[in-house]
């Protein structure tokens, strides 16, 4: 039987939420391709199918909210068509157990706990600088921002850390493991990688604090993660898009001061 075949849509240019799917996959040394990345006009295709008013229906498969979604061929569904699924949890439970990087049947659930939790703080840094309107320009906020970014740093980070390093405890006793959950690499370890990556480059002076306060988890967990076999090659290469206007921004005085 043939491999099956991922195909990634999203928009191009950007880490975006589709950057824990990447990181699974890189981490996994699974072969994928991005559209809007990889073929000619990919985006137009990615605008068709996952956009607009009325996306384009693939295989039978019902519509798109929005990217980044997930194309499967060759074994997808099981009927001869392609599966297309969308929404990034949803993506990483699927690629985990196809991959292995879910844990296993006795650990997936507590993976994918984790993952969903870091993806709630994942979502909370990126409404610290858009508080009001997602679709209205930061400076139009830029007095909400303060003051939840305040908030974010102080009350949030924390509590998420606190949870984080708890596991990495929990882990370590129970199973011991250097990682969340389990003794391998999961995307519950990529996936929070990615959040902390996101927050040391949008709060870095708030980090450099954080680091001394959640030594195991900003310290030894974060620098083994980005290390560790398929990370460490994809992290150096072109392929992995530098921060910009997206979930993740540094704006200096939303930062500890």
């Amino acid at each position: 039987m043939s491999q099956p075949r991922y195909e990634l849509y999203y928009h191009p240019g950007i880490p975006g939420r589709l950057e824990h799917v990447r990181l699974l996959l890189e981490a996994s040394g699974t072969p994928y391709t991005e559209i809007a990345r990889d073929q000619k006009d990919g985006y137009s295709t990615v605008q068709k199918i996952c956009m607009g008013k009325a996306p384009e229906s693939v295989d039978g498969n019902p519509p798109m909210f929005a990217p980044p979604a997930l194309r499967v061929t060759n074994g997808g569904s099981g009927n001869g068509k392609s599966l297309m699924i969308s929404q990034t949890p949803n993506i990483l439970a699927y690629l985990g157990e196809k991959t292995g990087m879910d844990g296993g049947e006795e650990m997936k659930w507590w993976v994918q706990q984790v993952a969903l939790t870091a993806l709630d703080l994942n979502n909370e840094v990126h409404n610290s600088h858009h508080p009001v309107s997602i679709g209205a320009f930061y400076e139009q906020q830029r007095e909400e921002a303060l003051r939840n970014a305040k908030d974010v740093r102080e009350m949030r980070f924390p509590k998420y850390f606190g949870y984080f390093e708890r596991m990495l405890e929990w882990n370590k006793e129970a199973r011991q493991g250097k990682y969340l959950v389990g003794k391998g690499l999961t995307y519950a370890d990529t996936t929070v990688w990615q959040v902390l990556d996101g927050c040391f480059f949008a709060f870095p002076r708030e980090m450099e604090v954080r680091r001394k306060e959640f030594p195991g988890m900003l310290g030894e967990f974060y620098e083994g993660v980005k290390s560790a076999k398929g990370l460490k090659e994809y992290l150096a290469s072109e392929r992995r898009l530098p921060y910009s206007m997206g979930i993740f921004r540094h704006y200096p005085e939303l930062d500890r001061q």
